[in-house]
């Protein structure tokens, strides 16, 4: 149960903090406003608070395996809000990324 919350919160985190990231992209370099922009900080926010419920206590090792979950999560978006269409490399790096993240987080450890 441990790893299946801890990719639940990844996954809420990244939807926090790009969807955030992106809406404030909306509304300053598409002109879609300050409601757009200020809506993305407190997504932002939210990603912040949605980090500190990770099952383990290690800060490094949270925010450094995030950086994978984000990188996949950001081509994602990309590709469901923006059209973006990732090539072979784009794909083989989030591969790469996610591998990277599951022996961060989930390696056996001792102690």
């Amino acid at each position: 149960m441990t790893v299946a919350r801890s990719i639940t919160l990844f996954v809420l985190a990244a939807l926090a903090e790009i969807g955030g990231a992106w809406l404030v992209w909306q509304g300053v370099r598409e002109h879609r406003g300050w409601l757009w922009a200020g809506a993305g900080v407190v997504a932002l926010g939210v990603y912040g608070f949605v980090a500190t419920l990770q099952p383990d206590a290690s800060f490094g090792r949270i925010l450094a395996a995030y950086g994978g979950v984000f990188i996949v999560g950001s081509l994602a978006w990309g590709m469901v809000a923006d059209g973006f269409r990732p090539d072979r490399w784009d794909v083989a790096g989030a591969l790469v990324c996610l591998v990277g993240v599951a022996v961060i987080m989930y390696a056996p450890r001792s102690g």
